[in-house]
This record gives structure tokens, sequence and C-alpha cells, in this order.
């Protein structure tokens, strides 16, 4: 066996000790990332919701909420544990917290719990007959609730065996032509309701596919039976339609392990309400904190956090926020140091959630995390030690300064940006992706505010060799994917649901897409030569809706229509919208991916999704940022460097015994592995080498590729993105067994380890003593000197083989670490 091959084997096989640091550390990545009871505190009130019943037609019921108001301004819901007793049973009759009707007349209901007692006026009218039942307003609903017209069942675009629906019910009349009239009307059975296929099906009396989706005790089954049995109509025109719906509470401080009742009631547009509890749909966005289930009780698990429950009703939206804070907070939490207004909005968040953050970082992590997140660069040895022999208290402030201003920082964003921007080869052709993102790389270089730079791209137009952003029309070609992916880019606002029917967690119709879409809808292109294009805007067009031909008038999104479409370029008006201070959307967007960036969460997750039903984790430290960025110009350097400056920022990867679960409330930094191009990098810088990339000059690096096609099985591994949607999840961080046998056997990084130009051989060399060959590779891997642990593997291997040989297993472990990997 030759020298290379022995040291290989040994490498792989026979390094104990020195796998004890490697690939396995990888699992550590996914490791790191109280109530005591109404009895305990007096009971003060007793709240009970709604304060008098009115019951209309034998079908209606009403769901109560009922509320415990403690001593110590806690709220508790006891809708399952309070006594219910109706004066007149014959009346009406309370079942698990609902009060159903039994008969006409007037009775009075009694509320007690804990030795209050609350008294209710209850009235029923209309208990002879099942009120007219609105195929819109009842029936529709009610496919919704059980997920008939989902896009998984009916709703999809080819149906379910033969059975079609609107996805979400978006198109009643399409819904009813398809149920009464289609398959030759053999759905119902008006002659004997109960026999009607619809019902046989649902009620699994016959074979569906779906299974059984009600039973036949049940009020959903009653609706669908009585709206047979009264000859299937489509209701009046002129019926009263949902304007919107109320739910109560809209917020509440919960206990693990507790439960509570949501009650969501729609208000209609003739202003009557109506309870909807049971017909509502309802969603959790963290079900480890808080999950519902249909009728609209909550209950929390054991995970302390925060949760948002969504509440859906005939298109309209309501949200439930859920606070479920550490049973074992500390009695008296301490005064923490505040660098700026950032930690003391964090540090409030974690007082109410009974959380403690972690120590602050020591100067290596600090500053190995803040190069890795502002440049996607290693500091170099020599930077580490002039770090950490600097006494100054306020060295990390002037350092960040330094790390702002260096060349890499616009490389670095202009590659993230890049992501966002749909800079593909593949679409637009080297010399348009090129363009675009040399043109990108400009306005950071420059720290061009983001909002200019956003309205050039807007508005671009010329020849696409010339003028970087008009590619990004190249990149995207029609109205309605331009209205998605600048909505999604810029705004955060995910509207391509809306594209075929009414968005199904927010309010977004098919009207407010075209009219957005309506904005691009005159772009033209003209082929000048292969691969390049002129882009112009050729004047207003009208946009239609596809299935009515309706025209939609063209208006940014709960905007006013512009004045003067015809005479200018439409898209100006709509880039002055998107970058106006008071935009709801833009600053916000920016300042949550930037916070997402450097933090490792977004606030708001997914970070570009922002929508009433997905509320931040840190509402006012998300408005905070967004009004920052807009106060300062829009400079994105620093808002960063208002993040970078706080404490939280600098807090320790190391979690402490409350904030270990945390993952909501940046109680401790949250390690994320190094994307693709900074790993590479990283190798490359700290084996003293340069990767040889194809058709660019030596000592090009990774985040300053323009090429997101160029062939490399090591950046495709690790994650690059094609780059076909502006999500940024098209960029994969999660760490895989392929990418750690890849490092661990690739010949690429054992050429770079054993290079006669790199840092193994250059160190061998310089020195001596093997003690400096050790330490000088780790601070040019891991940003600090070298642990015990490590002083103790390289003892071991230097012990067992030549130096040179020894020093490069010892690097290939440290490149395999985990504390080499991942950003920490």
């Amino acid at each position: 066996m030759s020298r290379r091959s022995t040291s290989r084997f040994r490498r792989h096989f026979a390094g104990h000790c020195a796998l004890a640091l490697v690939a396995g550390l990888w699992a550590c990545a996914a490791a790191q990332g109280g109530d005591a009871g109404p009895a305990a505190t007096a009971i003060v009130s007793l709240g009970v919701e709604p304060c008098e019943i009115t019951l209309s037609g034998n079908n209606r019921q009403q769901q109560l909420l009922l509320t415990v108001h403690r001593a110590d301004g806690r709220l508790l819901d006891v809708t399952r544990l309070a006594e219910l007793s109706i004066e007149s049973p014959g009346v009406a009759r309370a079942v698990d917290g609902r009060l159903a009707a039994v008969a006409d007349g007037e009775t009075e209901l009694t509320v007690s719990h804990a030795g209050l007692e609350r008294r209710i006026p209850v009235r029923v009218q209309g208990c002879d007959s099942y009120p007219p039942v609105h195929f819109a307003n009842d029936v529709l609903p009610l496919f919704s609730k059980l997920g008939c017209n989902s896009g998984g069942c009916h709703g999809k675009a080819s149906g379910q065996n033969g059975f079609k629906l609107s996805v979400f019910g978006f198109d009643p009349a399409a819904d009813y032509d398809a149920i009464v009239k289609q398959a030759r009307g053999r759905r119902l059975f008006p002659a004997s309701p109960r026999h009607s296929l619809l019902l046989a099906k649902a009620t699994a009396r016959l074979p569906h596919g779906g299974g059984q989706r009600m039973a036949e005790d049940s009020g959903d089954y009653q609706l669908l039976l009585a709206w047979i049995a009264q000859a299937a109509p489509l209701g009046d025109d002129d019926a009263p339609s949902v304007a919107a719906i109320r739910v109560s509470p809209s917020q509440r401080v919960l206990a693990p392990s507790s439960q509570q009742q949501i009650l969501a009631t729609a208000v209609y547009s003739d202003g009557s309400l109506c309870d909807v509890t049971a017909a509502a749909t309802y969603t959790t966005n963290a079900p480890l904190v808080a999950d519902v289930q249909s009728g609209g009780l909550a209950e929390t698990g054991q995970v302390p956090g925060e949760a948002a429950i969504t509440v859906n009703y005939m298109g309209h939206v309501a949200v439930v926020a859920f606070q479920v804070p550490r049973p074992e907070a500390p009695a008296v939490y301490p005064d923490l140091p505040v660098h700026n207004p950032i930690d003391e909005l964090v540090w409030s968040k974690l007082r109410n959630m009974g959380i403690l953050p972690s120590e602050l970082a020591d100067d290596a992590t600090f500053l190995r995390r803040l190069y890795l997140d502002t440049i996607g660069t290693l500091p170099a040895p020599e930077e580490v030690r002039a770090f950490l022999s600097d006494p100054a208290p306020d060295k990390r402030g002037r350092w960040i300064e330094a790390v702002l201003a260096r060349d890499e920082y616009a490389d670095y964003w202009a590659l993230k940006w890049a992501d966002v921007l749909l800079v593909d080869r593949k679409q637009l052709g080297e010399r348009g992706a090129f363009e675009l993102h040399r043109w990108l790389r400009r306005q950071f270089a420059a720290n061009r505010p983001y909002d200019e730079w956003v309205q050039e791209l807007i508005t671009a137009g010329g020849n696409s060799a010339r003028e970087g952003p008009v590619n990004f029309f190249r990149a995207v070609r029609t109205p309605e994917e331009l209205a998605r992916n600048v909505s999604q880019a810029f705004l955060g606002v995910r509207i391509e649901c809306a594209h075929c029917h009414h968005h199904p967690f927010e309010k977004w119709s098919q009207t407010d897409f075209y009219g957005l879409a309506g904005f691009f809808s005159g772009i033209e292109r003209k082929t000048i030569s292969e691969g390049r294009e002129l882009v112009y805007h050729a004047g207003y067009r009208e946009t239609r809706l596809p299935l009515t031909g309706a025209v939609v008038p063209t208006r940014p999104l709960d905007g006013q229509v512009p004045s003067d479409l015809e005479t200018v370029d439409p898209r100006l008006r709509l880039a002055e919208w998107m970058t106006a201070p008071e935009n709801p959307w833009f600053s916000r967007l920016a300042a949550n991916r930037l916070w997402k960036h450097f933090l490792g969460r977004g606030l708001v997750e997914p970070e570009d999704d922002l929508r009433t039903t997905n509320p931040a984790t840190n509402e006012p430290l998300l408005d905070h940022l967004a009004r920052q960025l807009a106060a300062d110009g829009y400079d994105l350097k620093s808002l960063m460097r208002l993040i970078l400056n706080s404490r939280v920022y600098q807090l320790s990867s190391v979690p402490n015994d409350s904030n270990r679960d945390d993952e909501q409330n940046f109680s401790h930094y949250y390690v994320k592995r190094m994307p693709a191009e900074v790993l590479l990098d990283a190798i490359s810088q700290a084996t003293g080498t340069s990767e040889v990339l194809a058709g660019y000059p030596p000592g090009t690096r990774a985040i300053a590729l323009w090429d997101n096609r160029l062939p490399s099985y090591f950046l495709e591994i690790f994650g690059r993105p094609e780059r076909n949607s502006p999500c940024e999840c098209g960029r994969s961080s999660e760490p895989t067994i392929a990418q750690a046998l890849h490092l661990m056997n690739a010949p690429e990084v054992e050429q770079k380890i054993s290079s006669a130009g790199g840092s193994v051989a250059r160190l061998h060399d310089e020195h001596s003593d093997d003690a400096r060959i050790v330490e000088e590779l780790c601070l040019a891997a891991l940003g600090r000197r070298a642990t015990e642990r490590e002083i103790d593997v390289a003892r071991e291997l230097f012990s067992q083989a030549p130096r040179r040989e020894a020093a490069e297993d010892f690097l290939w472990t440290l490149l395999n670490s985990y504390d080499f990997l991942f950003v920490h």
C-alpha cells in the first residue's frame, strides 16, 4: 500500500480518536437548534359570551364561551367545566358548552362556577320548522369544513371520480350546477332526500374514496338533508352575505396541557350575527404548541411558545393568538444588558414567556459568526489573533463596521439576491444572467438605498445585453407570473392562490390578483439576437378574468386605481406604491429577510409569507425594524448594523435549561449550516488553496459566481438552488448523509488538504513545533485556538504518522467537524 493510500486508509478508518470530532457531530446541529390552576388564585368574576342568546329555527345552536377572571389577571376557559342549567328545559337545552333550541319561548340560562353565577336571557323562535337553507351561505361552508372542495379531493383541477367542485367554494354557481344538475341529477333525490347519493357517500352508506365525512345524527347531515328536502334551492340573490367573522378570544395566555374554546361569529351584510363555530375550519401554525379540533376547541401541548389559530369561514379569516409560557418561569426576572432597542423588545418577550437568554458568545465565536453571516468568508488567522488580543470594550462595534466595508460584502449579498430575482443562466442566457448579477453587485457595492434599486428594477426597460435589471422581465414572462413573483419577492404576499380562486388563508380574490397583474400586461419583448431581447412597456392594456371575461381594474393590493395609467408606464405607479414608507409590506419583508439571515429564523416564517393569519413571533420587534429601515432611507447596511450590534445577535448558541426548547423567541443563537458557496470557499480558505472554476480566473470565489449552472457536484449536493422561484426555500441548508459522505471521501477535498502549495505544506515547512501547526490549523478552520480535546487528538495523530501526514489527517478531521461546518 502506498504512503498516500496508507494515510487515506488511516484517515477514514483507523483514526478513531480523530473521528470523535467528525461528521458524526452533525447530529448535534439538530439537537441545538406553569400554571398552578384555578384553585391557586382567587377567582374574581365569571364572563359569559354571548351575553344574550336568540335561536331562530330548530337547527340553531349557540356556542358558549365561559371565562373566569383571576385576581392575578389570568383568564381561564371553563366552558366545559362550568355548570349550565336552563330554567325551562322545554325551551332550550345545554350540551358540552353549547345551547340548542327545543321549542319557541323565552327562558334563562344559569352559568355557575367556583361560587360565582351568571344569568343569561334566552329566546327561541321559529322552532317548528327548519329555516330556509341558502346554498352559498350554508351548504358551501360545509363542503369546505369537510374538505370536499380541497385541492386533494373534488376541488383539484380534474375533480375526483367525475365530481368536480371549485377550490374552497370560490365559484358557487359552478358548484351548484355540479351537485344539482350534472350526472343527470342523480346526486340528489328530492322525493326521498335520505336516499340521495350525496348523503349516502358522505355517510359511507355507499363506498366513498374519502371515507365517512359525517354521521347521520350530526348537524351537518341534518343541514344537507333539509336543503335537499327544500328542493335544493340556490337561495335568494338578495339574501344577506357574510361580510366578516369575529373570533373570541383574539389572544390568550395558556398553561401547558390546557384547553381553550374558540367562539366564531359571522357578521352578515345586513348587520345580523350568526354563530358559525361548528361550521368554520381551523388550522394552526404551531401544532406542538397548540393544536385545534373541529368545533374550535384548542389544546396546548408541553412545548412553550406561540401559536396562531386561523379561523376560516366563507373566505373570511380571523386569527386567535395563543401564548404558552414556561411553567417554571423565574420568580424574579433579572435585569438584562441592553445594547439597543432590539434587546429591549426581545427581553420583554422572553420575560413574558418565562425564558432566560443564553450568555454572550465568546469573542472567537462572535467574530467567526460575524464574518460568515455578513460576508460569507472565514476570518483569517491573523484577524482572529488581532481581535482576541484587542482589549477595547468597543471592539465588536468597530469590527462590525470594518466587516461591512469589505469587498466581499457586495459579492455575498448579490449572491443572496440573485436567488430571489431568479438570475438563472438557463433562462436568461450567459449575457443576461451576467448583466443582472453585475447590476445587483453594483447596488450593494454602492450601498444604494433598497427602495431606489427596487424601483429601477420594477420599471426597467431596454436592451437585455446592456441593461441588467431588464433581465428580470425575461426570467418572468407573463403578467400573471410577474404579479406572483413581484408580490412575493418584494411584499411578502403570496398571492398565487388567488390566480384561480379566493385565497384560502387571506382576503385576496381573483380581482386582487389580476388587478396587480394589470401593471405588467403591456410588457413587450423583441428578439435582438440569440439570448438578447429588447424589453419595454407598450402601454396600458385592460386585464380580464379568464373565466368570465370581466374587466378587472388595475390597482395595487388594497390600493386605489391610479388615475393616469393610460399616459404613463403603469409600473411607475406600482413602484411608487410599493416603496412608499406607508406600504404595509415592503419594509416589513426586507426587515424580516435580514432578521432571518442573521438570526437563523424569521420573525415570520416562511420569511416571505406576511399575512394576518401568519403573525410574527414578536410583532413589536418586526414593526420596529420596519420603521427603522424606512426612517434610515432604506439603508440595508444601517439595519444590518443595528442587528449585528444587538446583544440578541451576539448571544451564545449554547442553550440553558430554560431556553433549550425555544425555537421562536431568539433566546439563543440558532445554529445553521454554511450555504453551499460559503462552505466551498471556507474549505479552500482553510486549506490555503483556490477552487478551480471553469471559465473563471484563478482565485475566483464561489460567492462571486454569477453562473448558477456552473458544473459543480459540491455546490449541487450542498443545496445550490436552481432559481425557479423567488422563495428562498429553493436553497437547502439541511445537513444530509450524502453531504457527510462527500466531505469524508471527496478526492477534491483530499487534493486541497495535501496540496503542495496548501496550508499544511506551508506550516510543515515553516514550523518545527507540532503544537504550532495544530494551533494555526484551528485558527484557519474554526476561527479559534485549539481546545484540549483537539490537542489530545492531534497528539495521538502525530505520534502515529509522519508530521505532514498527521497534519493532513488533523485538518481533514477539522473540515468534517460540526464546529467547522456550522455557523454557531
